[in-house]
């Protein structure tokens, strides 16, 4: 039976199957991170331009009194 076998396999894993191993991981790391700098970016950008309008609308309303 192949379960009970105690010889070693070798087995060559050439320099394509490391690239590719490579690649998915950092590809999988770069999505995490750009999807998690997307769900809180644009909240956070959308916020201060808000706050930046509010500003500016009640620095008019100061300048017309």
């Amino acid at each position: 039976m192949v379960l009970f076998n105690l010889f070693p396999f070798f087995a060559y894993i050439g320099p394509g199957m490391g690239g590719g191993v490579i690649a998915a991981i950092s590809g999988i790391i770069a999505a995490f991170f750009l999807g998690l700098w997307g769900i809180l970016y644009y909240p956070i950008k959308r916020a201060f331009k808000n706050r930046n309008k509010k500003k500016i609308l009640s620095k008019n309303k100061v300048k017309k009194k």
